[in-house]
């Protein structure tokens, strides 16, 4: 008998959760396997499929699933399988709401490292030697948020708080109080850039060559979005050639062959490669949304998300038609928006239903991106 959901991608933390939160009478299956790593099966495994952002769908279970729970909040995966299935109302849900604040302390923790050399001093502590080492503080740096949604919305609060001048690039106007220039001005005045923006198909190699060009010479660059935005080749380049200062990246360019590649002990491409292997970058396996916090707020979410679906046949928080996600507001009933209201209390936020529907993604693509250099 098949399950009525497997949880693809769940690793231990997670699972546990789950576990406690379901009810008894439902049937699921858990993996840490995506589905690529799973034995393959004509058909969907279960009528409920649960996955984050490194499985592949097979095009031939969309008609043995019933729905599609991505535990994640960038859901460009999601709507890339709509496309292949030529199915746009393909009932999917996401979880926009429980960790924006881990992601953006994340990506804060990744921009201070950069700015006080840790890798380096930890790879010295060996000879006790501080020649090198020297690093910045963050008071009076600016600091430039490339998507104020909910995540980049955190990171100018905390960016706030190191004392930084914060600016930010959007399509339309934040929630949260923030200086809005063009990306040119932008990156012309940034100390550190932090991308939180959504993956669109108008924004793959946002951050090209061109606009690396454009950035002020040393800034650190921290990408905790997704990492289509900026390809490692330009990464590259644009630290050899000064642009850039540090990188710091906790996603990558197809990523769900990279992570399953790695699990397999084969080597990253040739320019992340390079990457890895130089002292001013940092590579996490994206894994900024993992605190104990966002865990448990994941799984409260997802179980909330799937008991809505089996009782109202569609999902509390849907994957909108329309990827850009505008005009998501108005899907928002008031139940949500209390919900809302009570995720944020506890730092006494005020954020109504327009807030959260652009949060609803890692931010929103700020401008359409320049053709890449090769096209």
């Amino acid at each position: 008998m098949r399950n009525d959901i497997i949880f693809f991608e769940a690793f231990a933390e997670e699972s546990v959760e789950l576990r406690r939160l379901l009810p008894e009478s439902f049937s699921a299956g858990f993996t840490e396997k995506t589905i690529q790593e799973y034995p393959s099966t004509p058909q969907a495994p279960a009528r409920l499929i649960s996955i984050r952002t490194q499985s592949k769908l097979p095009l031939s279970w969309a008609g043995s699933m019933t729905g599609l729970l991505t535990r994640s909040t960038g859901y460009e995966h999601v709507c890339a399988y709509r496309r292949h299935i030529r199915q746009p109302q393909f009932p999917c849900g996401y979880l926009p709401l429980y960790g924006a604040r881990a992601v953006a302390e994340q990506a804060a923790l990744l921009w201070m490292a950069l700015g006080r050399k840790l890798l380096q001093q930890t790879r010295q502590f060996a000879t006790f030697q501080r020649d090198g080492l020297t690093g910045c503080e963050c008071e009076h740096k600016t600091l430039l948020v490339v998507g104020v949604g909910h995540i980049g919305g955190e990171v100018v609060r905390i960016g706030r708080g190191l004392g930084m001048r914060v600016l930010g690039v959007d399509l339309v106007k934040p929630a949260v109080d923030v200086e809005l220039v063009d990306v040119e001005h932008g990156l012309a005045q940034a100390d550190v850039i932090v991308c939180c923006m959504s993956l669109t198909p108008l924004n793959h190699g946002y951050f090209n060559p061109a606009r690396w060009q454009q950035t002020r010479p040393g800034a650190l660059f921290v990408n905790v979005a997704r990492g289509e935005h900026a390809p490692a080749a330009d990464l590259l380049a644009a630290l050899a050639a000064g642009r850039l200062g540090g990188v710091a990246l906790d996603v990558f360019e197809h990523e769900p062959d990279l992570g399953v590649a790695l699990r397999r002990g084969a080597p990253a491409g040739r320019a992340l490669g390079e990457l890895a292997r130089r002292p001013e970058v940092i590579l996490t396996p994206h894994n900024a949304f993992n605190t104990q916090e966002a865990v448990v707020r994941k799984a409260e979410q997802s179980v909330r998300q799937i008991e809505h679906y089996l009782r109202h046949g569609c999902f509390l928080w849907p994957v909108p038609e329309d990827h850009t996600a505008l005009g998501l507001s108005r899907m928002l009933d008031a139940e949500d928006r209390r919900f809302i209201r009570e995720e944020n209390g506890s730092r006494g936020e005020d954020v109504d239903g327009t807030t959260e529907v652009k949060e609803g993604s890692r931010g929103h693509s700020p401008a359409q991106p320049q053709p890449k250099q090769s096209e």
